[in-house]
């Protein structure tokens, strides 16, 4: 009897091909993406930061500087035309060191442009390269012949202890003087766009069990249009979601504070926020209604909805933050529309966004959206039609 009760297992496990994707083929592939996200972390070889510079100094000073960290393997150097650059975002960097005029003669500090979603942990890290590599161009003037040529080095700083102050200036892009991101602005958003796509389980639940009780075929029968069909699916569930956007920027501002860490600021456009929320509530809809057709059962929506939400979470940058993946994963990342809301919302959370800011996001999370609802309500009517 037991071995006959072993049989019957294996047996129905083996038939339930979605199952046994999410026991081996999910995990797999789930390896694969944070290995490859995360392939170079741990590489010293690896550059981890990119920083663009701009030299109007133009000293021996300032030159001197600038090789020293060409040489540093885990910093990668981008070039800019000239001084009328962009925030490190829009240049695609994470770092831009603007090297002032009298840098060398006058002793001026550096000027440090960060990017608002850089962790405090690679600015620390950053900042500690410039100060070796001023520190050795310091020992190479001590070193060599001509020591007096070095402003810096003259008898009286040569004694004094190194001051960071001095040396550079950090200013986080598009924040006020002396305003630093902080990890609430950073996590809150990720969780958000995670939290949104989550509704394909209760929705595709709800949608097949009305197709399994020939629900959806008696509205059919009343003449009911299936943009009507489908609009009475997605009002509903959008307010939900926005409840769930609002329930989650609530605990940020006002419960988050409570436990020692800092409140969640709203520093750009309240509307845009909006825009982008309800634009990320028609994809996380649109993919639901898009599951929900294509199954058979409420086993396989749950399944694949939670593989779907691991997989777009995973690629999109709210689990492994973009930062530290690898270019050709970050270019890869840009196929999630997580990724896409959640650059959405970090602009208005961390760099001040307007309603324009954010529009290509929140007009590629609407396309997203409607070509999903297009694809389910072509699944939907030839399954109608193969029934009837």
């Amino acid at each position: 009897m037991f071995k006959a009760m072993l049989i019957k297992e294996f047996l129905l496990v083996s038939r339930d091909k979605h199952a046994l994707a999410a026991l081996f083929i999910m995990p797999a592939v789930f390896i694969l993406i944070m290995s490859l996200a995360l392939k170079d972390v741990m590489n010293e070889d690896k550059s981890l930061m990119a920083y663009a510079l701009v030299d109007n100094d133009q000293s021996s000073g300032s030159e001197a500087l600038i090789n020293k960290l060409s040489n540093i393997p885990t910093l990668t150097k981008h070039s800019l035309d000239s001084s009328e650059y962009r925030s490190p975002e829009e240049e695609g960097v994470q770092f831009i060191i603007d090297i002032p005029e009298g840098f060398y003669q006058d002793e001026l500090p550096l000027e440090i442009s960060v990017a608002a979603d850089t962790s405090p942990s690679l600015l620390t890290i950053f900042k500690n390269q410039i100060a070796l590599s001023w520190m050795g161009n310091k020992l190479d003037e001590v070193n060599s012949a001509n020591q007096d040529s070095f402003g810096f080095l003259d008898e009286g700083t040569a004694e004094t202890s190194f001051d960071e102050a001095a040396l550079m200036e950090i200013q986080y892009a598009k924040l006020t003087q002396d305003e630093k991101p902080t990890s609430t602005q950073q996590s809150v958003p990720s969780w958000i766009v995670f939290g949104l796509f989550f509704v394909i389980i209760p929705m595709s639940t709800i949608f097949i069990s009305e197709r399994k009780q020939n629900t959806l075929m008696r509205l059919s029968t009343m003449n009911l249009s299936l943009p009507v069909l489908f609009g009475g699916k997605i009002l509903p569930y959008m307010l939900i979601n926005q409840v769930q956007v609002w329930l989650m920027i609530g605990v940020g501002m006002y419960i988050v504070p409570l436990f020692g860490a800092a409140p969640l600021t709203i520093g750009g456009s309240v509307l845009g926020l909006v825009l982008v929320s309800l634009s990320l509530s028609l994809s996380a809809i649109g993919l639901s209604i898009l599951v929900a057709t294509a199954v058979d059962s409420i086993e396989q929506a749950t399944t694949i909805g939670g593989i779907i939400n691991i997989l777009l979470g995973a690629i999109g940058g709210v689990m492994v933050p973009k930062f530290v993946m690898p270019e050709v994963m970050q270019n890869f990342s840009n196929i999630s529309p997580m990724s896409w809301g959640l650059e959405g919302f970090l602009d208005i959370f961390l760099r001040r966004g307007t309603v324009m800011d954010v529009l290509d996001e929140s007009i590629a999370l609407m396309l997203f959206g409607l070509i999903s609802l297009l694809i389910a309500s072509v699944i939907f009517t030839y399954k109608q039609r193969k029934s009837s």
